[in-house]
């Protein structure tokens, strides 16, 4: 349903643009809950997980105008009504960072290790290890083997230097030779070696020696350090595909308990007495709402002002690395600002589509604008790379892991927090664009 877009020019914003809003912010609350349940409250489809979105972006939406705009309304009311909208947002926002978080470890995994990137959205499974079958450098223009020596020739005519199967080694056994070779060279040239390099540094420092097969020898080699990345990334991913769905299932089932809770019953019905009716305060006539939107400007104005932007525009700083080997199982104290800047942004976002009115969508009606957008996305990639490093450090303390497993782990970290630093940049820039308007 489209909004009425109050103008900006016309004087004052009455209290009933926050009522109306407010009352349109609650019915898509409550259509977003019936295509819920006629979609399946438990099954994983696809209009189950869009309808809990959208029961997020209409609580995310009620909860913000109830603090923004809290003087004009009732405050017994409000302040009861949004700790209920903050709580069912957070816990249907777990199942979905769970399995986004997930989707952005393994990609990177992908692009480190070398392997061709995967579409986005397209969950693959880690690099599994590759198993090498060094071969002999024996050619067919050796030495004979001596007299007295018994070696067996399939029926088919196979060279003895070929690696055969069960059952093309039962043939009959061929003449015996004559000649003369060492017995280490009669070793060599007779025995294939069919199982892995028991390490791979090992293997990657081998060098052709002789004239070697082309197909086996001669193809180019990884070097011994993304040789070792590689084997570490396959059970990097595998551990963190573990730990994440597993988790992601907790957060399903805890949402699922929480949607049948008397607790969400209760909100669902004060969510519906609001689309009917906004309780206002006295003072709510004939006030204006610039004031407060104003006033939620300001504080992401301060916010935003205490950040390190001078070091942020900087690229390749490295702050974001440090305390990177901190043994404190706390997040990163220095994302906590900017976090908090991310949240105020949507505040003052939210804000300007009450004051401006907003379509059916983000980014669809005035209140949007395309530097408010592009500093959004920068601190929503900002909090995702934080939050992904974080998950990769947890993997990486699990006790008894590879050597492999845990490099892997480290170099995911780090890139995680190049990352983070990126998104840093990416907010300075867009935060620094000259305005037409203001922010």
């Amino acid at each position: 349903m489209a909004q009425q877009h109050h103008d900006p020019t016309a004087g004052p914003v009455p209290a009933d643009v926050l009522a109306r809003h407010l009352r349109d912010r609650a019915t898509e609350f409550l259509r977003a809950l019936r295509l819920h349940r006629e979609s399946g409250a438990g099954a994983a489809s696809e209009d189950s997980a869009e309808a809990a979105r959208a029961l997020r972006r209409a609580a995310r939406r009620i909860s913000a105008g109830l603090y923004t705009f809290q003087p004009v309304l009732d405050p017994a009311w409000s302040q009861a009504l949004g700790p209920e909208l903050a709580w069912v947002s957070g816990t249907l926002s777990l199942e979905d960072a769970c399995a986004s978080r997930l989707d952005q470890l393994l990609l990177a995994l992908h692009r480190l290790s070398g392997t061709p990137d995967t579409p986005p959205g397209v969950r693959l499974p880690p690099p599994r290890p590759t198993r090498r079958t060094p071969t002999s450098t024996a050619t067919p223009e050796d030495p004979p083997v001596p007299a007295g020596a018994p070696t067996p020739t399939p029926a088919d005519g196979t060279p003895p230097d070929v690696p055969r199967t069960a059952s093309s080694a039962s043939g009959a056994p061929a003449p015996r030779a004559t000649g003369t070779q060492p017995a280490a060279a009669r070793r060599t040239g007779t025995v294939t070696a069919t199982v892995p390099a028991p390490d791979d540094r090992h293997a990657a420092d081998r060098r052709p020696e002789g004239n070697a097969r082309p197909g086996d020898s001669r193809a180019p080699r990884p070097s011994p350090g993304r040789g070792n990345l590689t084997v570490g990334a396959a059970k990097a991913g595998a551990l963190l595909d573990r730990q994440l769905t597993l988790a992601r299932t907790r957060a399903h089932s805890t949402a699922l308990q929480a949607l049948g809770s008397s607790r969400f019953h209760a909100l669902a019905d004060q969510v519906a007495v609001l689309a009917s009716e906004v309780p206002l305060a006295p003072a709510a006539d004939g006030a204006d709402l610039r004031p407060l939107a104003d006033a939620a400007r300001e504080r992401l104005a301060d916010a935003v002002a205490a950040l390190p932007l001078l070091t942020a525009g900087s690229p390749y700083n490295a702050e974001a690395l440090v305390h990177g080997l901190s043994p404190d199982l706390a997040p990163h104290p220095q994302d906590a600002p900017w976090h908090q800047v991310r949240l105020l942004l949507r505040l003052h976002r939210y804000a300007r589509e009450v004051l401006h009115g907003s379509g059916d969508g983000p980014g669809d009606g005035p209140g949007d604008s395309p530097r408010l957008l592009a500093a959004g996305e920068a601190l929503d990639r900002h909090r995702d790379a934080a939050e992904a490093a974080a998950a990769a450090a947890q993997a990486a303390r699990t006790p008894r892991i590879a050597p492999a497993t845990a490099y892997a782990l480290g170099v995911l970290h780090a890139d995680q927090r190049h990352e983070v630093e990126a998104a840093r940049y990416a907010f300075q820039r867009a935060w620094q664009k000259p305005a037409g308007d203001s922010p």
